[in-house]
């Protein structure tokens, strides 16, 4: 077998020009799921995908897929690759963009090559993987792995009082397949690491070995509104006191461990939210990540003690909500076996690693042989408009990308 690489133009154009599609009157990207700017960045992956001439399917929940079945595969398992298009609010251009459009360009050597694969491959667009408009994240992928019932999903409300359903409908991409209707023989992707390791230690590619789980929460504290000039500060019942109390108990709990652990209060409310006015209520969400299931049932058990002690000495009520629960994933080891190999057949460092972020792959293996390849992020910075991988980095990654695939969908691959 050959060993061509991708072509670099075509790839670092076509993410380039993906990143201005969804800018608002700022100048921000927000491409949120199913949003009027999503289409337009959905019609032009679409139009990609067609100028390849790969087939394009749409699943009721709106998950794109471009499929390439050349004859003679019959009915055999396709490999995918994939991730998102959609973004958070002042995102980078990056971020799940470069996964897809990394999947389409692979395919696109493969074919001009020549290369007759064992079976389809096709590379999928997810819906709604940040969850920024609508809850959980991830929720395309989780749907399409049976993790969640494609109805209730396409019911939620979102965080503008839209309906997904109808909102996917409103856009044109409320697709008549299944969720689920292609099976993957396996599933790759491609992604920049959101984060600083690799840079850090020099290294070019991360073979992902396993992936964080994942404890979002969100926690309720009710206390008294009060004068803040004439209330004593032992007579007070006072939530946001409570809710900072949290914030430092998680973040010294970290501190304290020699574990991988990580607490984040993410979000925060208080009512009435006065300057002179003691808080009645506060509102925080917890986000809670160990790659070890045990340890973050550990953590989910400290915190809940706590919240009773806390409860108790300060006088307040305290209610607790889950709004999401994912458990950490390991990656199938053969594919992992396959991007180090074809880092080294290149000649590229490759490091083992962890995921720190939830992705589609963590949903997507949960019915197929999985893994992900990471490349790295300047300063270790995403979900910000500064977000940034050199050009030589984008591009080895997508080699070993279209290498493991060959890997993979040669003879019984």
């Amino acid at each position: 077998m050959s060993n061509p690489s991708v072509d670099a133009a075509r790839l670092l154009g076509r993410i380039r020009a993906l990143g201005t599609i969804g800018r608002d009157e700022e100048g921000r990207l927000v491409r949120l799921a199913a949003s009027d700017a999503e289409k337009l960045g959905r019609d032009q992956l679409v139009s990609w995908l067609r100028d390849t001439g790969l087939e394009v399917a749409v699943d009721r929940i709106g998950n794109v897929f471009g499929i390439w079945m050349p004859e003679g595969v019959g009915d055999k398992q396709p490999l995918m690759l994939g991730s998102h298009i959609d973004t958070v609010i002042n995102a980078g251009i990056y971020d799940g963009c470069y996964g897809v459009l990394s999947g389409l360009e692979v395919i696109e050597i493969l074919k001009a090559e020549g290369f007759a694969p064992s079976r389809p491959v096709a590379v999928a667009a997810f819906t709604n993987e940040e969850g920024v408009r609508y809850a959980p994240d991830m929720m395309g992928s989780l749907v399409y792995a049976g993790g969640l019932d494609p109805d209730a999903a396409l019911a939620t409300v979102g965080t503008d009082g839209t309906v997904l359903g109808d909102e996917l409908q409103r856009i044109g991409y409320a697709g008549a397949e299944e969720p689920g209707f292609l099976k993957p023989y396996a599933y790759i992707e491609l992604h920049i690491e959101q984060g600083p390791v690799l840079e850090r230690e020099g290294i070019p590619v991360g073979a992902v070995q396993n992936l964080q789980g994942i404890s979002w929460q969100k926690v309720t504290i009710d206390g008294d509104a009060n004068h803040a000039g004439t209330t004593p500060i032992s007579m007070r019942r006072d939530a946001g006191l409570a809710a900072a109390r949290v914030i430092t108990f998680l973040r010294d709990r970290a501190t304290a461990s020699n574990t991988p652990t990580v607490a984040t209060v993410g979000c925060i409310s208080f009512e009435p939210n006065a300057i002179n006015v003691i808080p009645s209520r506060a509102s925080l969400t917890v986000d809670l990540r160990d790659p070890d299931e045990d340890r973050l049932k550990q953590e989910e058990a400290a915190l809940a003690v706590f919240l009773d002690k806390l409860a108790a000495e300060e006088q307040v009520g305290i209610s607790v909500e889950r709004l999401a629960r994912f458990e950490p994933v390991t990656f199938d080891h053969r594919i992992v076996e396959l991007v180090e190999k074809a880092a080294h057949d290149r000649s590229l460092a490759c490091k083992r690693m962890t995921s720190g972020a939830g992705h589609d792959a963590q949903m997507i293996a949960r019915i197929a042989p999985t893994a992900m390849i990471f490349v790295p992020s300047s300063g270790g910075i995403s979900h910000n408009p500064r977000e940034h991988t050199a050009d030589e980095d984008l591009v080895a990654g997508a080699n070993i990308l279209l290498d493991v695939v060959r890997q993979l969908a040669w003879k019984e691959g």
